[in-house]
């Protein structure tokens, strides 16, 4: 009774199957990385794009807080709104600390 599975693998057999075990896990392993890659380079873009709008919001902002904050637009709110005005030289009181 002579079967295929009761004959030993010749000594080379066995290594090519271990060889191309290795090669396989190996391709298995550089596609995964490869894919791995990509997400994180997808995310990374995904993050410089939120930095660059957040960028570009705060120098709006810092624009809008220039303008509300320009002396001459307070010093016309001050006039029109509040009835304020810049007093006269003999109106001015010095006060000693």
């Amino acid at each position: 009774m002579s079967t295929l599975f009761a004959k030993p693998l010749p000594g080379g057999s066995l290594l090519m199957l271990l060889l191309f075990l290795a090669v396989l896990v190996s391709a298995i392993g550089v596609s995964y990385s490869a894919h791995w890659h990509r997400q994180l380079l997808n995310n990374l873009y995904a993050e410089l794009s939120v930095r660059d709008r957040s960028q570009a919001e705060w120098g709006r902002l810092i624009l809008e807080q220039s303008t509300w904050t320009a002396h001459n637009r307070i010093e016309k709110l001050a006039t029109e709104r509040l009835s304020m005005r810049i007093p006269d030289a003999a109106e001015v009181r010095m006060v000693a600390p």
